[in-house]
């Protein structure tokens, strides 16, 4: 794959701050981030996945509070100003992969934004002295939080192996058809909260009461840009235990990508010590199957609350089953 220059295409690849996957491979693989703004108790945090900021906003005790903040994407004027700044010298294509465009403006935002660079990029590259046309693909994972990962994964994978950007572009969007994101969220009080913040009532006060008392927490599934439950296990580290048992039980079967990519509302020990964690990570090294840990973004935490456990993984189909 090469430029108009015969030179190998440089391809860039950026996530939204809710993508999780650890700060070390985004470093490592040159992955950018585009941040979020969160609002909260008079103070403004920026959630770039930063590891330092995540620690601090658990131990300051914001995230307790996190159901009443406002979260606020990227303005199209922001991710031009990144783009035309820097990354369309640095590269000449770049794919943004966005949280699914059902849950955020993130997506809207970064699609119209690319109308505004793929119009006034040339000047910029000529006065770097870089020659050739320069491309964006924005791409809806249409997932959540650590089901993101995958797919950026992926692309790392593709660009590595040295596909052409219409190549990727298309697999990445087949990908994401079939991409699943499970979520187990520790405090039904809190997703409550945070559902009446965004105008969402689909857990109502009798079902968090109910849910509380009897200790019943909701698997949730994120998938093809629709979240719903799946079904209900009883305690919460029960439901760890299920979440991954269901996931050994894929990578057995056969994922379409080797990927599994889990974050956690807290931090990454307490993730460890969660029961089932340690097989699945077994499993995933007897497949070679890729297994990224992470902590939750800030954002994450914010919108299912802290101590919530997300795994996503690619399959060609995947029915979440409550017997171990």
């Amino acid at each position: 794959m090469t430029g108009d220059a015969g030179g190998v295409m440089r391809i860039g690849i950026v996530v939204d701050a809710t993508c999780d996957l650890p700060v070390d491979y985004l470093r490592r693989q040159h992955i950018g981030v585009l941040p979020i703004r969160i609002h909260l108790d008079g103070q403004t945090l920026l959630d770039q996945r930063d590891p330092q900021a995540i620690t601090g906003f658990l131990r300051g005790g914001l995230c307790e509070r996190g159901h009443a903040a406002e979260t606020e994407p990227c303005s199209v004027a922001e991710i031009s100003q990144l783009f035309l700044e820097r990354l369309v010298i640095d590269y000449d294509c770049v794919f943004c992969l966005t949280i699914t465009a059902t849950r955020s403006g993130i997506h809207a935002n970064t699609s119209q934004a690319s109308f505004a660079i793929l119009k006034d990029y040339r000047p910029i590259r000529q006065a770097a002295g870089v020659t050739g046309p320069f491309l964006m693909r924005v791409v809806d994972t249409e997932n959540l939080f650590a089901a993101q990962g995958v797919t950026a994964v992926e692309a790392v994978r593709m660009r590595s192996a040295g596909l052409a950007p219409g190549e990727m572009r298309e697999q990445l969007e087949r990908l994401a058809q079939h991409t699943y994101g499970y979520m187990l969220p520790r405090d039904l009080y809190y997703l409550r909260a945070r559902g009446q913040k965004k105008g969402d009532r689909s857990v109502g006060w009798v079902a968090a009461a109910l849910g509380t008392t009897l200790d019943i927490k909701p698997v949730l599934r994120a998938y093809r840009g629709e979240t719903g439950p799946v079904g209900k296990v009883r305690g919460f580290e029960h439901g760890c235990e299920l979440m991954f048992a269901n996931t050994v039980r894929a990578v057995r079967a056969g994922l379409l990508t080797p990927t599994v990519c889990v974050s956690y509302g807290g931090p990454t020990r307490e993730l460890e010590n969660l029961p089932g964690y340690a097989d699945l990570a077994a499993v995933c090294r007897e497949h070679e199957v890729e297994f990224y840990a992470s902590p939750m973004s800030i954002t994450g935490m914010i919108n299912v609350g802290p101590g919530a456990l997300i795994i996503g993984f690619a399959a060609t189909t995947h029915e979440f089953s409550t017997t171990p």
